[in-house]
């Protein structure tokens, strides 16, 4: 069976941006506000819910920063061809 994951993202265009985005998250910023308010995913409407998808599913740097790297902590800068994103794992199984 594939290996499936939910996570929240927050989509920038900078990598500037991002890091000023995690220094906030890091001081316990809401990560769904700040998608709301700053991501240019349409998922940014969701609190950067992606909800759950397959291993495979999403571009080659972020697939690897989902299912490799720690679960409930904020990770990124992760660049894609669609910008910088911030990455929650809620879960992965």
């Amino acid at each position: 069976m594939a290996k499936r994951a939910c996570a929240l993202h927050i989509l920038v265009k900078t990598e500037a941006e991002c890091l000023a985005l995690k220094q906030q998250l890091d001081k316990g910023a809401d990560f769904g506000k700040l998608a709301k308010k700053h991501s240019i995913c349409p998922s940014g409407k969701r609190g950067g819910d992606l909800g759950e998808f397959s291993k495979g599913d999403m571009v080659g740097p972020f697939d690897k920063a989902v299912f490799s790297g720690p679960e409930l902590k904020v990770q990124g800068p992760v660049k894609t061809r669609f910008g910088y994103h911030l990455i929650k794992v809620l879960y992965r199984n």
